[in-house]
């Protein structure tokens, strides 16, 4: 597995634009946070379900993430982890106090967050990185909290 920071900076190679950046600030939490609604959404087995912590599919996947983000590092993962218990309860709000479905909101919302990477692409010159590895889905909220942990002052 490559380390985080040769991660960080192969993804930060087509993230130096700062339109492109400032559309990613915008659309990388959008569209996780829609992934993470959209897996909410799917009907969980009711045996499977605990009554002290929710379990459904977003939380499993979640924790499968944290796997990942952990094993490359525990540092980062900390942050990455406070993000992602923040989507849940924003989902958990939504999915409750909404006029709407939530995966409704979740679609629209993805679609659109997804317009707005590649304009930034575009403005950029330059794919996505994840058209040459597909970790770097995951590598894109790295790429964010990294740059928060740097502006903190904490190694990662």
């Amino acid at each position: 597995m490559a380390s985080i920071y040769h991660l960080l900076d192969e993804y930060g190679d087509s993230h130096r634009n700062p339109n492109n950046k400032l559309i990613h600030w915008i659309c990388v939490p959008v569209i996780v946070w829609t992934v993470v609604a959209l897996l909410w959404a799917i009907p969980f087995p009711a045996a499977l379900q605990s009554s002290v912590i929710p379990v459904n599919w977003a939380t499993v996947a979640l924790g499968l993430a944290m796997v990942y983000y952990i094993a490359l590092s525990p540092k980062l993962s900390v942050g990455i982890v406070l993000l992602l218990v923040l989507l849940l309860w924003i989902t958990a709000i939504v999915d409750q106090a909404a006029p709407w479905p939530l995966w409704l909101i979740a679609v629209v919302l993805f679609v659109l967050a997804w317009i707005g990477q590649f304009i930034g692409h575009v403005l950029e010159g330059k794919r996505p990185s994840f058209f040459k590895d597909v970790q770097f889905l995951l590598i894109g909220p790295a790429w964010l909290m990294s740059w928060l942990y740097k502006r903190l002052g904490i190694a990662y």
